[in-house]
């Protein structure tokens, strides 16, 4: 499927910001993708002065997110179901980075976990295999998290690597070692890209191209709105030189990555597999908690086959194929922490740690 890509001819030079026509600008509108892009950027919403935390941490109506709450529960309220669930299973852990272990800020570069929170993500991998699933690439993600104790799959699940405490990080001859990288081939491709998106969104104020190895984000967070249709249309237009690549939407982000069958869904699958716990999903209970919705794809994996817990990551009503919900990630880190007083117990009297 993939070998064409290596003699694909490649554009002699970026596209240039100033080439687009009030015609190509209608084409962006026309094929969806600038609804795409504020259906994944919800407005936040200005509640009254006064308000509480916990009720100025939600975007909509108190009513729209009470009825949002009816389908996707929360799962603090709801631990005991889990856990009901989880009697006799092996439970595996998988986590999204931003939006769900650190917040949602203006600059990706900043988006750090608190020390409690890295303090409860060691706890749970103490008691449960656990994994990071992000969009940032594997290197990232891991200088953010700083944990050796956890499996990281970087770029959406393209880029995979075991906890170096059990898979020794680099080879004999002093060579970083993975798990598995299935998009490898298309990293010059990438690297091309990720070079032509900074040349042809320099002009756009607050836009910020970042490379995660095996795609790129386009961040446009920090872009007033009424510039988005621009920065839309020129990744769509910069994406018909790329036929191998595709686009898809995030939390004010447009992620450039290769067509492949490969996704976080994909990814924990993989994991599983890895971790033996593939076999008979009757004795596992895998948690995936994200806020995304490149998550979707991980929700959509546990839930079609019934055998495991999707939760999402959300203070605004949207629709999602989680079962729970989780406002904030204080709230995940409370979710974390319960699992493991749950958990620890067992562990402690099995082997008598204390």
């Amino acid at each position: 499927m993939h070998s064409s890509v290596l003699t694909y001819s490649q554009p002699d030079s970026p596209l240039s910001p100033g080439k687009y026509s009030r015609k190509s600008l209608d084409d962006v509108r026309s094929n969806g993708w600038l609804d795409a892009m504020k259906a994944s950027s919800p407005p936040r919403k200005k509640l009254p002065k006064g308000s509480n935390f916990q009720v100025a941490s939600i975007d909509y109506d108190i009513e729209e997110y009470r009825s949002f709450m009816v389908d996707y529960p929360s799962a603090l309220d709801s631990f005991e179901e889990i856990i009901d669930r989880a009697k006799n299973k092996k439970v595996a852990v998988f986590l999204d980075y931003d939006g769900t272990l650190s917040p949602i800020v203006d600059d990706p570069d900043s988006a750090f976990m608190s020390q409690a929170m890295r303090t409860t993500v060691r706890s749970v991998a103490r008691y449960f295999p656990t994994a990071i699933i992000s969009g940032r690439s594997r290197d990232k993600v891991f200088d953010l998290v700083k944990l050796t104790e956890l499996y990281y799959a970087g770029s959406h699940g393209m880029d995979i690597i075991g906890p170096f405490s059990q898979t020794p990080s680099t080879d004999h001859q002093g060579k970083e070692t993975t798990l598995f990288q299935p998009a490898r081939e298309f990293l010059p491709m990438i690297d091309e890209v990720f070079r032509t998106l900074v040349e042809i969104t320099k002009d756009i104020m607050g836009a910020k191209v970042e490379n995660h190895k095996f795609c790129v984000s386009v961040h446009y967070r920090n872009v007033e709105e009424n510039s988005w249709t621009t920065i839309g249309q020129r990744v769509h237009d910069m994406l018909k030189n790329y036929p191998p690549l595709r686009s898809t939407h995030g939390r004010k982000v447009l992620e450039v990555r290769p067509v492949i069958d490969w996704n976080k869904g994909k990814a924990v699958e993989f994991l599983l597999e890895s971790l033996g716990l593939n076999n008979d999903w009757d004795d596992v209970l895998p948690i995936y908690i994200g806020d995304d919705r490149t998550d979707e794809d991980a929700f959509k994996v546990l839930r079609e086959s019934n055998r495991g817990c999707g939760i999402l990551v959300s203070s605004v009503k949207k629709e999602s194929s989680a079962f729970y919900s989780l406002r904030d990630p204080t709230e995940v880190m409370k979710f974390l922490q319960l699992l493991v007083n749950w958990k620890r117990p067992e562990i402690e009297g099995k082997y008598g740690e204390k």
